[in-house]
């Protein structure tokens, strides 16, 4: 059966990465493909064995066509297409260093001059949020305003090896001092648990080392919020499946993200072992994500 990544988001938040893993892993890929010709060009995959998996980048460069997307993807859903949407964003201070860095001119710059519109970067992106509003709702969204390539890289291996499922649930710990961020559905705050950063011996490590998770254990505290999380999720996650939900990404975090969101993610992981696919995400880079 073919099988189709439909990638699409913000300029500037990490689809040329997105797209080159792709093609890493065998994917036959397509970068700027215009809307009117997806139908066709998934119609022609389709009927070519050697093109079991394809992935296609469509963005605001063809703008004019963007509102017509989401009918075609719900055309292609509805013929059995295997077809799964992701959509890369950013927070605009993010968006805007990385355009300082790279000196690459935002695609939307000439439209807004032409239209003689202001055309500074920050109207730039703000039109492009309004112009892709829409497409955010129709896939799973990963934030990379924090992410290294390396990391992005690894979330999108991880995604593309689950197959079709009702629903991908992702448990993702975060630094609230760097925002939350903004793929997660669900968010559920940590910072009130005892902070392992004030124990010197602890301090370098992560949430996922042994010493940090005896020490969380002795809480009674990080036990029952760990349980009152699972609770909620065992007793709302069939809701999120019957209303077709394809992905939910449940965000947790503290201060640093190193710590305590890291270790109740990891432990609620164990909890929800029995749900397949599920995806364990750390904004953090911690050691053994190192790349």
């Amino acid at each position: 059966m073919l099988s189709v990544v439909l990638l699409t988001g913000i300029s500037g938040s990490g689809k040329s990465v997105a797209l080159r893993m792709l093609e890493d892993a065998g994917y036959i890929c397509v970068d700027n493909l215009p809307v009117r010709f997806l139908s066709e060009f998934i119609a022609n995959a389709r009927n070519d064995p050697s093109m079991r998996r394809v992935a296609v980048a469509i963005d605001v460069r063809s703008p004019g066509e963007l509102v017509e997307l989401p009918a075609v993807i719900a055309s292609l859903r509805a013929l059995n297409t295997n077809l799964r949407a992701v959509f890369l964003d950013a927070d605009d201070n993010t968006l805007l260093q990385r355009y300082s860095e790279s000196r690459r001119r935002h695609p939307l710059t000439d439209r807004l001059r032409l239209a003689n519109k202001p055309a500074s970067l920050h109207d730039c992106i703000a039109l492009e949020r309004e112009l892709l509003a829409s497409m955010r709702e129709e896939g799973h969204v990963i934030d990379t305003s924090d992410l290294t390539p390396g990391q992005l890289r690894a979330w999108m291996r991880d995604l593309i090896q689950t197959d079709r499922p009702p629903l991908v649930l992702t448990f993702e710990s975060f630094a609230y001092k760097r925002g939350v961020p903004r793929d997660a559905d669900l968010v559920f705050d940590v910072r009130c648990l005892p902070n392992p950063h004030y124990d010197r011996a602890l301090r370098p490590l992560t949430g996922r080392d042994k010493p940090v998770a005896d020490w969380l254990e002795t809480f009674d505290s990080v036990a029952e919020m760990i349980d009152d999380i699972a609770a909620f999720m065992r007793k709302w996650l069939p809701q999120y499946i019957q209303d077709t939900r394809s992905y939910l990404t449940v965000g947790i975090g503290c201060t640093g993200g190193q710590h305590r969101s890291v270790y109740v993610v990891e432990k609620l992981a164990e909890r929800f072992a029995d749900h397949q696919p599920l995806l364990v995400r750390h904004r953090r880079q911690l050691p053994a994500e190192t790349e």
